[in-house]
């Protein structure tokens, strides 16, 4: 019976299953007949301000490295993952630069790859984003990981170790899948709208028309490309000519007829499901009034990017530090900042926190980037209301206690 579980519950810490091989989605043809990749997806207005929105709210946050102290934390300024993390991580780039880059390659491609340069004692010296394009991960014979970096026609290879491997949402756990590629089919329909209004208005919104006669035309291409380039696209309102009999009738279907107008809207909206993104954030108000935009705000920090920053702090946490510091040390993004609310909100807070001593004024200060109030002066005391007892002083239990102890009570 041993032998019998040992052979089911084969252990799995040296999987030899081929990474590349793994069921990929590609990008390309969509079934409207455009092309969609990174790059041309990114020419859609709605697909390139969702991914700046995330991208722009995850870079602006700050980013710290910690260590345990006891049941709290403390920031550590001297280790050297801060600055890298905080401020530059290599001579090229900043902090924001580096984890815009990271988030844009995220939401195009699904993985985020960063080349990490160590010491000698195996320090981190600097990181370098690497084109996820460019990047094929498989295992070696030994069912370790390895990473392939084609550049110029040369090969890359990359020891795990080397690389700050950060995946989106995919099957196998070590790589991600493209949210534009999962989803081209509406990101190409979206593309083909763009054209098509693009082609109508660069006609002058003009649609087509049919040009009859009673009698027989002896060559009615001539004539339709003659009339095409007597008044088509740029002579559309010049005065026509009319020889022989012909008259002109226009076709009328207007852009509303043909649910332009409400593919182009719910096209927005579809886009915006992909990358969970608020219509609002990116301009699409009709559904969005002053009393509901704070709590879709507030969801779009709980459920789009709090999951983003949980996915990037652990990745950091696992690849970046050392062996004996795991444990230790940890990195965290501070997003406080984005659930603040108005101030009249934040006000009440802060008001309810001091008067139930977990703030103090210096803590609220401080959440408000205002300098600290002196110790001296009283700025890190906690206080609680005077009128709260603790409960062995209150009612019933007080005049059982006071009986109890002949009338001495602590």
């Amino acid at each position: 019976m041993a032998n019998l579980f040992k052979r089911l519950f084969k252990a799995r810490d040296k999987p030899t299953d081929s990474v590349s091989g793994a069921p990929v989605f590609y990008m390309g043809q969509s079934v409207a007949g455009k092309v969609v990749n990174e790059r041309t997806s990114m020419q859609t207005t709605t697909v390139f301000a969702c991914v700046r929105i995330i991208a722009e709210t995850v870079a602006s946050l700050p980013l710290h490295t910690y260590r345990y102290h006891g049941e709290g934390k403390e920031k550590v300024l001297d280790h050297p993952l801060y600055r890298i993390l905080h401020d530059e991580p290599n001579p090229e780039m900043s902090s924001f630069s580096l984890r815009e880059t990271m988030m844009t390659h995220l939401l195009l491609w699904g993985n985020s790859y960063c080349q990490i340069i160590r010491n000698g004692r195996g320090d981190v010296l600097g990181l370098y984003p690497l084109l996820p394009d460019k990047m094929v991960v498989d295992r070696d014979s030994k069912g370790e990981l390895y990473y392939t970096y084609r550049k110029d026609g040369e090969a890359y290879y990359l020891h795990a170790d080397e690389v700050l491997h950060i995946p989106g949402l995919g099957f196998d756990g070590i790589m991600g899948h493209s949210p534009v590629a999962l989803a081209k089919n509406a990101i190409g329909l979206n593309i083909a709208a763009e054209e098509y209004g693009g082609r109508f208005f660069a006609n002058n919104a003009t649609p087509t028309g049919i040009l009859s006669t009673s009698g027989t035309l002896k060559d009615p291409t001539k004539v339709r490309d003659a009339w095409q380039a007597a008044y088509g696209g740029h002579n559309t309102h010049k005065v026509a000519v009319l020889e022989d009999g012909l008259q002109y009738q226009a076709i009328s279907m207007p852009n509303s007829d043909a649910q332009f107008l409400e593919t182009r809207k719910f096209q927005i909206e579809e886009i915006c499901r992909i990358f969970q993104v608020p219509p609002h954030m990116v301009a699409e108000l009709s559904r969005s009034s002053f009393s509901n935009i704070e709590n879709m705000a507030i969801s779009f920090v709980v459920h789009t990017i709090r999951p983003w920053l949980v996915r990037i702090e652990q990745a950091i946490n696992r690849k970046l530090f050392k062996g004996k510091e795991k444990g230790e040390y940890f990195v965290s993004f501070n997003a406080s900042a984005l659930l603040r609310g108005d101030y009249k909100s934040r006000m009440d807070g802060y008001a309810i926190g001091i008067q139930n001593g977990f703030f103090s004024v210096n803590d609220v200060r401080r959440m408000e980037n205002m300098d600290p109030i002196p110790e001296e002066e009283g700025g890190d005391l906690y206080l609680t209301n005077g009128n709260m007892l603790p409960l062995k002083l209150a009612g019933a239990y007080a005049k059982r206690a006071l009986e109890e102890s002949g009338g001495d009570v602590e």
